[in-house]
């Protein structure tokens, strides 16, 4: 079954959206780039007041490929107690070092979530590289929120490859990026694991805008009424 994930910025945005019933809380600072992130203290918080039911996940945020600015950072988030941290792999950098880097972190528990960005156009034979380096899941997003959403990006095809891709090596899935309500029936199709969402769910489909409840419902109200929580 797909679930919903939902991008907060807060405690007050956590508690909202915990109440609504998300299926992952993903902590992030969207006025800070495609995967701001929080502040480890505020993080820590958040966790804090969540039930220990909640599934939690945070972004390390916008940084270089480069292991020595990502390996303690994931450390760092790891450490305030999120279920998954997410990591993107943005263009340029090292790659290769990064994940012989962050093998060391998925061998020591931390549950690691690549996300690969579709106007990039990835190369989904790194999914298979991810596996080998102990990442439990892989995203794919959109880097450039100007610049159209993951379904303009990319073919209902080309979304399909990439999940089966994922679920080939046993990994989680999960497909993101300036989605709208309109994307949620032939997205679930595809069956991932979740589906991610800040701006749908926000107040004018602005990502560093407030939650708005009704959106959420809304959104939410596209499932298949076995499939997820309620709200």
């Amino acid at each position: 079954m797909t679930g919903l994930l939902a991008s907060v910025n807060s405690l007050t945005e956590a508690l909202q959206v915990q109440r609504a019933a998300v299926d992952i809380i993903d902590l992030k600072q969207p006025a800070q780039g495609a995967l701001g992130a929080l502040p480890i203290a505020s993080v820590a918080e958040i966790v804090a007041a969540l039930p220990d039911s909640a599934r939690i996940s945070a972004t390390v945020g916008d940084l270089p490929m480069l292991p020595e600015r990502l390996l303690p950072a994931v450390r760092d988030m790891a450490a305030t107690g999120v279920d998954y941290v997410k990591i993107g792999f943005f263009p340029g950098g090292d790659w290769p070092a990064c994940l012989d880097a962050l093998q060391a972190a998925a061998g020591q528990g931390i549950a690691l979530i690549a996300v690969l960005f579709a106007d990039t156009r990835p190369d989904f034979g790194v999914i298979a590289e991810l596996r080998r380096a102990g990442f439990r899941g892989v995203m794919l997003d959109t880097m450039d929120k100007s610049r159209g959403s993951l379904t303009e990006w990319m073919e209902a095809s080309e979304l399909r490859s990439f999940v089966l891709a994922a679920r080939g090596q046993g990994m989680l899935t999960g497909l993101a990026g300036s989605l709208r309500c309109e994307d949620v029936p032939a997205l679930l199709a595809l069956a991932p694991d979740y589906l991610g969402f800040r701006g749908a769910l926000c107040r004018e489909h602005n990502r560093t805008a407030q939650l708005d409840l009704d959106r959420i419902r809304h959104i939410r109200a596209q499932w298949p009424a076995q499939v997820g929580g309620t709200v």
